[in-house]
């Protein structure tokens, strides 16, 4: 994939012509008709549910080039948000597009469905304190003597409810996802999901990255069929392992914001805002890492 020039780091944008209809930890979202909005992600970082003040640069288009690549690779799988338009035909001043460089796209509006679906290969994370604990995540029983980062006989699908603001989704099984959205949407999203697991795996495998988890969301359209929307396969959204410094029973390193969490944790910070500022260095290791992901998953 072509790399475009770096643009300054961008922590929130400011469009003049277009109503901002929401602002989440990283994207910002504009209305742009009654069928269409544009999405921005910007550099903003956050870590333990909290927007830190400095941003990464390059981090917003390096998101959404991934996302976009995956949404292309994966439209045999699964319908997704991409319109039709241009950024051009929607924001019209030209400085205000080179605020958005690289990071924006203009999507359709869809029915948000309120599920976190999330895939795991791999024992990491919560998945792995949920196992340690009760030998099972969401409801899914695993063989018993697996350690941390190993590999799952087959991937699942465990999702999570989606929490308000500033709260921590919530693992569950498949049947509190059945009575949130029903039985058939649920049953399609989990077969989606793995499909898209599956097929990025191997993808992203043979560029000697293992995509250990991943989580999609899901919307409807005006036709009631299940399109993926929001980010897809992103350092963000996913937890991205080097194949050649993976061993199983020790946390691996990742291509995401590692060195920032490790950073924060050695401070006498109590995890709520406001976050303190980052080292130059620090988010220079993180800017890096993002478009080291980029590079290999689009090469």
């Amino acid at each position: 994939m072509q790399q475009s020039p770096p643009s300054p780091p961008l922590f929130e944008s400011h469009l003049r012509g277009l109503r901002k209809i929401h602002q989440g930890k990283v994207r910002d979202i504009y209305e742009v008709d009654a069928d269409h909005l544009l999405i921005v992600t910007t550099d903003r970082l956050s870590a333990f549910d909290v927007v830190l003040p400095d941003p990464v640069p390059d981090k917003g288009a390096v998101l959404n080039g991934i996302s976009a690549f995956w949404f292309a690779k994966t439209a045999h799988i699964v319908p997704n948000q991409l319109s039709h338009l241009r950024i051009e035909d929607v924001v019209h001043d030209a400085d205000e597009r080179l605020q958005l460089a690289d990071r924006a796209m203009v999507v359709k509006r869809l029915d948000a469905l309120p599920v976190e679906a999330v895939v795991r290969g791999y024992l990491i994370g919560s998945g792995y304190r949920d196992y340690a604990a009760r030998g099972a995540v969401c409801g899914i029983r695993l063989p018993p003597g697996l350690r941390i980062a190993d590999q799952l006989p087959e991937p699942i699908f465990t999702p999570a409810s989606k929490a308000p603001a500033g709260k921590h989704d919530e693992n569950v099984d498949f049947d509190t996802i059945v009575r949130e959205i029903g039985g058939d949407h649920a049953a399609e999203i989990r077969r989606i999901s793995l499909e898209i697991y599956r097929f990025a795996a191997v993808h992203a495998r043979a560029r000697n990255i293992i995509i250990a988890d991943t989580k999609f969301e899901f919307g409807l359209d005006r036709g009631g069929r299940i399109t993926l929307i929001d980010e897809v396969l992103t350092p963000d959204s996913s937890r991205f392992w080097p194949v050649e410094s993976y061993r199983p029973g020790i946390n691996p390193p990742s291509f995401d914001k590692q060195f920032v969490r490790d950073y924060l944790e050695e401070l006498h910070w109590d995890k709520k805002p406001p976050a303190p500022h980052l080292p130059a260095e620090i988010l220079a290791r993180t800017g890096a890492k993002y478009r080291q992901a980029l590079a290999l998953l689009t090469a």
